[in-house]
């Protein structure tokens, strides 16, 4: 019987839509919008993103939202290894940090894939 299956699978998708909808709402709302409003942020985000599709070997295969959720995840198990922790406040996205630009990144391309993964 494979019902087990399909049950880890929808709470495996559940879970990378939840990472995905968190990281939105800490950095990706705020961040894409100050992005749209600063060329060179956005710049700086595009770039990224072709880093991640480029990561997640994105020229050979769709990116996926689970693909998406474990690239972040990782991202941040490693900074947070380094120290790093993340933000308490507002961030301030006239000057953001290499990892805060690449999860923006992440959530510029999950909201590619499907803007209800940034509700």
């Amino acid at each position: 019987m494979r019902v087990p299956n399909r049950i880890a699978t929808r709470s495996t998708a559940v879970a990378a839509r939840s990472t995905l909808t968190t990281l939105t709402a800490a950095v990706g709302a705020a961040g894409l919008a100050a992005a749209a409003a600063n060329p060179g942020l956005l710049a700086a985000v595009d770039q990224h993103a072709a880093g991640v599709r480029d990561s997640l070997h994105g020229d050979r295969r769709p990116l996926t939202v689970a693909a998406l959720a474990g690239y972040a995840e990782g991202l941040r198990d490693a900074a947070s290894e380094h120290g790093w922790t993340p933000p308490a406040g507002a961030v301030d996205w006239s000057e953001p940090d290499w990892l805060l630009t690449r999860l923006l990144a992440v959530c510029l391309l999950a909201r590619a894939l499907d803007p209800r993964h940034l509700a």
